[in-house]
């Protein structure tokens, strides 16, 4: 009970503090007020940028490599020179290992033909991303349909003439209805459509399904030469569920020296990329803007801290008296000392509050300008509120102990 009354008298205290210095209060509380906001801003703008990454690597798959011609991360001198002189995967490279790989449950081989034009009728689509795909690409990416479905594996297998578009060629190309069962021209021939892909929006990694033709690869081979470099050809092994990316990785490096008689010793000549390559590097630059948030706001907390000891060591001189009639009527000194500890921290809280509102109506304001759902965690929240408290002790400590210090005679007779 003791100390419920002693934290209402420390609310009330502050309370007071606040109305009758406004205008002093919170100027000084404005500083712990900024820093938390900085902090928690920063935090929350990495949380969503990494939430976003995820979404991105879980397309791409977790357990998923892509042996392709090019690494996705160069070194510091990157031999550029090297990796121009390599051959693109090709047919046989997929074959083989869909042939002999153990650790692979499902193997795709993918090209990719860039800013086509699609027409349908008077409507026309610029700029289309034409994929030709083996029929394990369902298994090796993660897309979900609006409306049809993906290829069965027949009209994989005899190259038919469908395809899977995304759900912003079929808004542009069918404004009016569904654009299942209806046929487009590409690359000179007619192909059906059979199914149409979930709206997405572009990520992170700029990954979308929402301007893209996926086609058979197959049905591509009949028109162009899918093993050609300008196609990017690339091949996607996804892993055994039960299985790390460690396990598939060294048998899909060791299938590839295989096929490609490459000797022990000799550098490979292909690349093999993990999405969590592109995650790894990004952490990192999360990680300094982490810091760099977390330097700035550091500051401005720590002059809002002196800011409140300053106010705390004002209120100790204005109630000077009132310190020297609790003490002489038998208030102890950790009375004193938690009675202007407690003010000081409920004034610091109140300062985080501030700066944790101004984030929550700042998430509303990027929402409403930028269409991006900021990440507010309950982490950042009660990592804000912590840090209010634990300046508000280290700012409030001094003036308390100070405080509790005085002699209750000379306290009276201080005007």
């Amino acid at each position: 009970m003791i100390i419920l009354k002693l934290i209402r008298e420390s609310f009330l205290f502050a309370y007071d503090a606040l109305r009758q210095n406004k205008l002093r209060t919170l100027l000084s509380l404005l500083g712990v007020t900024i820093g938390i906001f900085t902090i928690i801003a920063v935090f929350s703008a990495v949380d969503t940028l990494r939430n976003n990454l995820q979404k991105s690597v879980n397309k791409l798959g977790s357990n998923s490599i892509y042996i392709q011609k090019w690494p996705w991360v160069g070194e510091d001198n990157f031999p550029w020179w090297k990796y121009m002189q390599r051959p693109v995967p090709k047919l046989r490279d997929f074959e083989q290992l869909r042939r002999r790989s153990q650790t692979a449950k499902a193997t795709s081989y993918e090209i990719s033909i860039d800013n086509r034009t699609v027409k349908y009728g008077s409507n026309t689509v610029d700029g289309a991303q034409i994929d030709a795909v083996s029929h394990d690409h369902d298994k090796t990416w993660n897309f979900d349909f609006q409306d049809g479905r993906y290829f069965t594996d027949i009209e994989s297998r005899t190259g038919a003439p469908v395809a899977n578009v995304g759900a912003d060629i079929a808004d542009a190309l069918f404004p009016d209805g569904t654009g299942v069962g209806k046929q487009i021209k590409i690359m000179g021939r007619k192909v059906t459509i059979i199914g149409v892909f979930a709206k997405e929006g572009k990520d992170i990694l700029g990954i979308s399904s929402d301007n893209e033709i996926l086609l058979p690869l197959n049905f591509a081979k009949n028109i162009i030469d899918i093993e050609n470099e300008k196609y990017n050809p690339q091949i996607v092994v996804r892993g055994q569920d039960n299985l790390n990316d460690v396990e598939v990785e060294s048998e899909v490096r060791g299938i590839m020296r295989s096929v490609r008689s490459i000797r022990p010793g000799v550098e490979d000549n292909f690349a093999l990329n993990k999405s969590n390559i592109l995650s790894n590097q990004l952490d990192q630059l999360f990680g300094i803007v982490n810091i760099a948030g977390a330097i700035i706001g550091g500051f401005s907390i720590l002059v809002g801290g002196f800011g409140i000891a300053n106010i705390m060591f004002v209120s100790v001189k204005e109630r000077t008296n009132i310190i020297g009639i609790q003490k002489s009527l038998g208030a102890k000194n950790y009375f004193i000392l938690l009675q202007f500890l407690i003010e000081s921290i409920v004034l610091c809280l109140l300062g985080g509050a501030m700066g944790l509102l101004l984030v929550y109506l700042g998430t509303f304001g990027v929402k409403a300008a930028a269409d991006i759902q900021i990440v507010l965690d309950i982490n950042n929240i009660m990592f804000g509120i912590s840090i209010s408290v634990v300046i508000g002790i280290i700012s409030g400590i001094v003036p308390a102990w100070f405080a509790s210090r005085l002699d209750p005679v000379e306290a009276i007779r201080t005007n």
